[in-house]
């Protein structure tokens, strides 16, 4: 079919769903309208490429476009949008640049409002940041201008349809077999874990993986910025950071969640990232009888990530010396693994320490692995 063909059935499909009578189209009404318009216009389409067409339309008309295919590609991990200039994806751990081209900013701009819409979030000149989760957990983050100096620009992080376990991340050649037993014991004998690593290295999911050790019989708190954590025992709350209001009021942030936490009898305390203050709350709640919780921070290795995990203590408000903070540190926290992506895209484990909690220049770290 030609693109003059496609483009007049695409008319006639618009205006048939403009005759709806509460003037809201809706996806279900997009059958009878291509049937109707291809019998007006005379076209005889095979039924193959009518069900091709028909999902072209509803991708166009009532999804994300041309972002739609690459999203059903299960090898496609994340899709980045920058603006008019192109469209890029992460498949296999690669990044890639596609032949999509936007020639118009507000046709990204419709795609980003069909997202976060239904998400109760808004995206405009007076707020041109939004962070949101999908209902199929995708994780979709957006900047417009004047934030954006090359107009807007989506990028949606997909996640696979299961979690994977430590026997898959061992599979994948993230860690070797023995490494991964060290870490399940360490969570099992209740050891508290500290995951780092760069954008994109993999960190959530070497987490969730290290949380499937985690018995059956605990109850388990996780805290996320936009929930990723999918964990298999029975006794799990998941709760989710939210955003202000379009008033600026109703923010809960990852230290309200866990303060509220620990009103909640757990036995193990998971934070999908810390990124700022809350890492003193994490810590308190580590050094007060959670052992064994999980967390993960950015970080270039596993003695920046103790540096780190010290910065952003610092920045909780209270005023405690360094010296405090670091021995919170030392008793808080047992256990550091390191992950990065290769050139290749594949992510790996490339350091396990274990951390003394005896004083060292300031930190004591053995490495274990490899």
């Amino acid at each position: 079919m030609t693109v003059a063909a496609r483009a007049r059935i695409e008319r006639g499909v618009v205006a048939r769903l403009r005759e709806a009578p509460d003037g809201r189209p809706r996806r279900e009404q997009l059958p009878a309208a291509l049937r109707e318009t291809l019998v007006d216009q005379r076209l005889v389409i095979p039924a193959g490429e009518l069900r091709l067409l028909e999902r072209w339309l509803e991708d166009r008309l009532f999804g994300l476009g041309e972002l739609a295919p690459l999203l059903r590609d299960d090898r496609v991990t994340e899709v980045m949008v920058n603006g008019t200039r192109g469209v890029w994806v992460e498949r296999d751990g690669r990044l890639e640049e596609t032949p999509i081209r936007f020639s118009d900013p507000e046709e990204i701009l419709v795609l980003i409002e069909r997202l976060v819409a239904p998400l109760g979030r808004r995206i405009d000149l007076a707020s041109p940041l939004v962070d949101g989760r999908l209902p199929d957990g995708s994780r979709v983050h957006a900047v417009i201008p004047p934030i954006s100096l090359v107009g807007p620009v989506l990028t949606i992080r997909r996640f696979g349809q299961r979690a994977l376990s430590p026997e898959d991340l061992v599979r994948n050649g993230t860690v070797s077999a023995d490494g991964m037993d060290y870490l399940v014991r360490a969570v099992r004998d209740r050891r508290s874990v500290l995951v780092s690593g760069g954008t994109s290295s993999g960190k959530t999911t070497t987490l969730n993986a290290l949380a499937f050790a985690v018995g059956d019989r605990e109850r388990i708190v996780t805290i996320e910025d936009a929930a990723e954590l999918r964990l298999p025992q029975p006794n799990v709350v998941a709760l989710e950071t939210r955003a202000p209001s379009v008033e600026g009021s109703g923010a809960v942030d990852v230290r309200a969640l866990l303060r509220a936490a620990l009103r909640m009898r757990p036995d193990r305390i998971v934070v999908g990232e810390v990124r700022g203050g809350e890492a003193l709350d994490m810590l308190q709640a580590m050094n007060t009888g959670h052992r064994g919780s999980l967390t993960t921070a950015h970080a270039n290795g596993a003695p920046h990530a103790l540096m780190r995990i010290e910065t952003m203590a610092l920045m909780g408000g209270i005023d405690l010396p360094l010296e405090a903070i670091r021995e919170q540190i030392r008793r808080g926290i047992d256990v550091v693994v390191h992950q990065e992506r290769d050139p290749s895209g594949v992510r790996r484990i490339v350091e396990i320490a274990e951390l003394s909690p005896e004083r060292g220049d300031p930190y004591r770290l053995s490495r274990i692995y490899p």
